[in-house]
């Protein structure tokens, strides 16, 4: 039997449908997409600050201290001038692509060997401390140590750096936590319970009158990550 379509080939039934869409996300994303930026800056600036006291607030910028403070590079990188985006480091650094994704992670490769491992983060210290952006950082010209405003002043412009790099996920991750929010209102106000279903088991048994958010479902012999309900019996 032929698959009957019903509107997806009169695309001019769309417009209006479309138009309410679009508004809709405009109005939402000028009430929150700030206040979402703005709390994501606000965490964003502590792991700054965690990564500078690691670093003697970059004073101390060696392998020893990316090896015990890996997860820091990401912020480091935002650290330069200009700020570097992973592929240039690895680049410049001429270093492990192996050793950087992990570190960007916030860990190390498990099976580098120690000397090979002190060897490339020699390599990306090296091109850090060079680039290292004196503008913020005026302390490092001089011989004391920053104060608490200087050091609060350099983590809010590099962590607006770091937010900046990723505005677009973490507008896109309020704005998926603000449908999610809207599907579940829907169905919770018609009588649906929210439960998850255990991974693994078929859609078909899912309890009836109740919905779960990111289920994997099986397709074909791939999973894919989908929003499942199940009509009452």
């Amino acid at each position: 039997m032929k698959a009957r379509r019903i509107n997806a080939d009169k695309p001019h039934l769309w417009k209006a449908d479309i138009a309410a869409s679009v508004d809709r996300f405009n109005q939402w994303f000028m009430r929150f997409a700030p206040e979402a930026f703005r709390s994501t800056r606000v965490k964003t600036t502590e792991h700054v600050k965690a990564a500078l006291l690691a670093t003697n607030d970059l004073r101390a910028l060696n392998a020893a201290t990316l090896k015990a403070s890996p997860g820091a590079l990401p912020t480091l990188r935002m650290c330069t001038a200009p700020p570097l985006a992973v592929d240039r480091l690895i680049g410049l650094a001429e270093a492990s692509k192996n050793l950087v994704g992990r570190m960007e992670e916030g860990k190390l490769p498990a099976k580098m060997q120690a000397a090979n491992l002190d060897a490339e983060l020699r390599k990306l210290c090296h091109i850090l401390t060079r680039l290292l952006d004196r503008d913020i950082f005026p302390w490092l010209d001089g011989g004391a140590g920053p104060t608490d405003h200087e050091r609060d002043r350099a983590s809010t412009i590099v962590a607006d750096r770091l937010c900046s790099a990723v505005a677009n996920p973490i507008v896109r991750n309020a704005q998926e936590q603000r449908q999610l929010a809207l599907i579940g209102d829907y169905l919770d106000k018609r009588g649906y319970r929210k439960q998850a279903h255990p991974a693994g088991r078929p859609l078909t048994e899912m309890e009836p009158g109740t919905y779960t958010f990111r289920m994997n479902l099986p397709v074909g012999k791939a999973l894919t990550d989908d929003r499942a309900t199940r009509e009452p019996a």
